[in-house]
């Protein structure tokens, strides 16, 4: 553990990355009691004022106010509520869910890798953004038919990642080793060759978090996410585009809270990568 540390804090970027992750997970958390404003609450007398710094700004609404008088900055940070609990949640399920079908796949091998496969085959060629449309589509949009909608594509990462470390570690002496001693196909796949693969794991669903974040900005921009009053950051990128030449900043700053969180966790996902490979150690 003391290695892993020395070996990430020597990554700057990963540490600058961990940073803002760090800083928007407690915007996202104490929203409710540091927000200056009700994230709802419309008030049309303050209707499309402007950030703090330029004429007629105020800062009491130190970035601005919407077309319905609602404080930017409120809502932004709200926002990140709705997207790291998005992001969070599909995580946790699809990481679960590929490691399942990922052991039983890489140990079992033979029929059971092939059906396995093949379905993930089928959903890889499908591109994500369009499948969870089609899956919203017949769903309906809301907040648990997206989080289901990402899950059913997602979880096709971890699960060949998994595959991959199992393929690797079966055939190695502590496995065999295992099976010499009676210990069932359970044991060895979940208390033998699983503890291994955690670090790629981890590396893995870090970096996905940013992908479903943007996924879920997309769905919430195209009306099929987050639904209103609820606030995020992709509906709000879709509302403040019909503003962007009187009210740039409706659309501006929300996009920048997502390029900057998703920058925040690659960054972050590449230093844990690097930190917990051992192939990649000097």
């Amino acid at each position: 553990m003391a290695d892993f540390w020395r070996r990430f804090r020597k990554n700057r970027l990963a540490v600058a990355g961990g940073a803002v992750v760090l800083v928007v997970v407690l915007m996202g958390v104490t929203a409710p009691w540091i927000a200056p404003h009700d994230p709802t609450q419309a008030n049309f007398f303050n209707r499309l004022r402007p950030p703090a710094w330029m004429e007629g700004g105020s800062w009491e609404y130190p970035l601005g106010t919407d077309q319905l008088g609602r404080d930017v900055l409120s809502r932004i940070m709200w926002g990140a509520r709705a997207s790291l609990t998005v992001g969070a949640i599909v995580i946790v399920l699809a990481t679960t869910v590929g490691i399942f079908f990922g052991l039983i796949s890489g140990y079992y091998g033979g029929r059971v890798d092939a059906v396995i496969q093949r379905l993930v085959d089928i959903l890889l060629s499908f591109p994500y953004l369009v499948l969870a449309i089609g899956l919203m589509a017949v769903m309906g949009p809301g907040f648990i038919n997206m989080v289901l909608a990402l899950v059913y594509k997602e979880w096709v990462t971890p699960c060949r990642v998994v595959r991959g470390e199992v393929l690797a570690a079966k055939s190695q002496e502590y496995v065999e080793a295992a099976r010499a001693v009676g210990a069932s196909d359970a044991h060895i796949m979940w208390r033998e060759i699983l503890p291994n693969t955690v670090s790629a794991v981890i590396v893995v669903a870090t970096l996905r978090v940013a992908w479903v974040i943007l996924m879920e900005a997309s769905l919430s921009f195209l009306g099929l996410g987050v639904q209103p009053p609820t606030p995020a950051w992709g509906s709000m990128v879709a509302a403040g585009r019909e503003f962007i030449f009187q009210a740039w900043w409706l659309a501006t700053f929300p996009g920048l809270a997502i390029l900057v969180t998703v920058l925040g966790i690659n960054l972050l996902g590449e230093g844990l990568r690097d930190a917990l490979d051992p192939r990649l150690r000097e």
